[in-house]
Order: structure tokens, then C-alpha cells, then sequence
């Protein structure tokens, strides 16, 4: 395994990370999940992402039940806090009030004094952000988390915040966007930004969904048991996009992957880890078998030519020529 800093931290972290998005807790069973997480830890990969939204808490709870007995120096555990986590109106949000209850409840659920990295999971507009930056530090100064990161926030936002953190004292040291060979939104403006003020990228949906695997197949239907029939958002997000034209496209990469001896989910994956300011790339997975695949794509560096047969591949279907996006509003789609 590969391990990158996070940031201009002294914190490393494993190129490739285990997240349990939307398989423990609704797509997995506890045991089969538990597996999965020792999987992990059996090919190297020490960081595990989660949030407190996932599967209603169950995620993080099901998390802290899979890494019991693992020494806690030897891993490497991040979570979230913004969306609802109960009916109160300070159940949501970056306020002081429901950051300090939210992380209580995660390292509760987590069986751990403290998380490595606390993220805001998405940007608050009803909060000040000097408000929540002060909460952030109080919980680091409690102990309770190591170092402070956001997810899919502007880079004007990263900036703002960086400056805050500074000035409280505190490590503000990552971003967590979407990034993958087909999403690249965070090219134009988040990644130099980030990479000016030392903060690293932790990526998600570096396959696109499994759409970057391969599997799905123009013109048929998803294979049984894929991701993209099960009955939750994510899986209603991957049917939106199984467009003929993306898995078209996608099915090409398959001749540059057997050239680099990867599959092509190994391929995108080190696609994504080409990129400098990526500490570490979330896969998540639904088999142990997957983890010890994705893991495999650590450390793969691809040729020049392959670099340019992707984006030669993918050109007509890549989305990369906008302001960032998923820098949010109240509506925006959950991750």
C-alpha cells in the first residue's frame, strides 16, 4: 500500500481508503460488511471514511463494531457532520450547538475517543462560518478529532475557511469532492487553490458509482446484484446516468487497462491517484474480493500515453468545464 500525507499534515494515509457509503447499514448485512473491513486492513488499507448521515448512524456503529480489537494507532478514521441526524431544528446544519452533539454521537457510535478527521460535509449558508470554524477548534482542542477537512465546498469557501483555521490555530487539511476520469470539476479552481494552501483532495465516486468498472454495458441491463439494482439513492443516481453514450465510451478503456495489466476499475482508480493532491481515493465495496482489487491500484503510475488514450477515450462524455459544482445548496444531492 501507498500512503500519502493528508495535506501539509504529518498525518499519512493509505492512496486508498475504505468509505461505507451506501453498503453498510442498507446494502450490506453487518457480517458481510465486517468482512469487508477486514479485508481492508489485510492488504494494507489503514483509512476508513464514513458520515454520520450513513444508513441513519448504523454505518459508523457498524464501522466502530468492525475495527474493534484493531490497535488505534494503526488506523485512520474520518466522519462528517452537516445533514439531519434527528427532528430538531439544531439537529442539522455547522452550528456550534450541532456540531459539539454530533460529534459526541459519532465517536459514541465509532467506539473511539476520537477521529482522525472531522469534515464538514457539505457548506452551512444559515451559519456564520467564524461560528462553525470555532466549534471545529473546540473540538479539536477537546481531543476529539485530530484535524479539520469540509467536502465539496468553492474554492472561495476552502480559502475563507483555510484562513479561519489558521488563525484559531487549528489544521484545516482536506477537501472531499467527487473526482473521477469523468467528473473533473475541481480542476479548474479547487485543486489549485487547494494545492496553494496545502490541503489535500480525499476523493469520492472515483469509479463514477461502478459506472468506471466497466460492468455496466451499453444497451443491456445492469448485471444482477450490481450496485444499480438496489433500491437506494445512490443506485437511483447510477440509473440516471447509465446512458449509452458514457458506457460506451467507458467500454474503451478496457484495451489501455489490459495494456497497464490492470482492470479497468484499477485503471480509474489510478487515474484518480495520478493526480498530486489527492491523498486518497474512497472505495467502497460489497465483496472482500473488490477491496484486495481496488487496493491493487496503489502505486500504479500510468504512462503518458495511457493518460492520453483516457482522456482521448472519455473526451466527449467528461465533465470539467464549469465552476465547481456540488458546492451546495440545501438541496444538493446527498454523499
Amino acid at each position: 500500500m501507498e500512503f500519502r500525507h493528508l495535506g501539509n499534515s504529518g498525518l499519512k494515509v493509505s492512496a486508498v481508503s475504505y468509505g461505507n457509503w451506501i453498503t453498510h447499514g442498507s446494502q450490506l448485512e453487518a457480517e458481510q460488511a465486517t468482512a469487508c473491513v477486514h479485508a481492508a486492513l489485510d492488504v494494507g488499507i489503514t483509512t476508513f471514511d464514513t458520515a454520520d448521515i450513513y444508513a441513519g448512524g448504523q454505518a459508523e456503529s457498524i464501522l466502530g463494531e468492525a475495527l474493534r480489537g484493531e490497535r488505534r494507532d494503526r488506523v485512520e478514521i474520518f466522519t462528517k457532520v452537516y445533514y439531519p441526524t434527528g427532528p430538531g431544528a439544531n439537529d442539522t446544519g455547522l452550528s456550534r450547538k450541532h456540531i459539539r452533539e454530533a460529534i459526541n454521537a459519532s465517536l459514541r457510535r465509532l467506539n473511539t475517543e476520537y477521529v482522525d478527521l472531522y469534515q464538514a460535509h457539505r457548506y452551512d449558508y444559515s451559519t456564520p462560518l467564524l461560528e462553525t470554524m470555532q466549534a471545529f477548534a473546540d473540538v479539536v482542542r477537546a481531543g476529539k478529532a485530530l484535524y479539520i477537512g469540509v467536502s465539496e465546498w468553492t474554492s472561495d469557501q476552502i480559502r475563507e475557511a483555510h484562513a479561519l483555521a489558521q488563525d484559531l490555530g487549528i489544521s484545516l487539511v482536506s477537501n472531499q469532492p467527487r473526482y473521477n476520469a469523468l467528473y473533473r470539476i475541481i480542476e479548474a479552481e479547487v485543486v489549485p487553490t487547494c494545492q496553494e494552501l496545502g490541503i489535500s483532495q480525499v476523493v469520492f465516486s472515483p469509479l463514477e458509482q461502478g459506472i468506471l468498472s466497466g460492468k455496466y454495458r451499453p444497451g443491456e441491463p445492469p448485471p444482477e446484484h450490481s450496485r444499480a439494482t438496489h433500491e437506494s439513492e445512490g443506485a437511483r443516481y447510477i440509473r440516471r446516468v447509465l446512458r449509452d453514450d458514457v458506457l460506451t465510451c467507458v467500454q474503451e478503456l478496457a484495451p489501455l487497462a489490459r495494456a497497464e495489466g490492470l482492470t479497468v476499475a484499477q485503471l480509474a482508480l489510478a487515474w484518480v491517484l495520478q493526480n498530486d493532491n489527492v491523498a486518497t481515493a474512497i472505495a467502497g465495496a460489497s465483496r472482500p474480493e473488490q477491496v484486495a482489487g481496488n487496493a491493487a491500484a496503489a502505486g500504479r503510475k500510468l504512462s503518458p500515453d495511457t493518460m492520453a488514450g483516457i482522456d482521448f477515450a472519455l473526451s466527449s462524455v467528461i465533465q470539467g468545464d464549469s465552476a465547481m459544482v456540488g458546492a451546495t445548496s440545501p438541496r444538493q444531492r446527498l454523499r
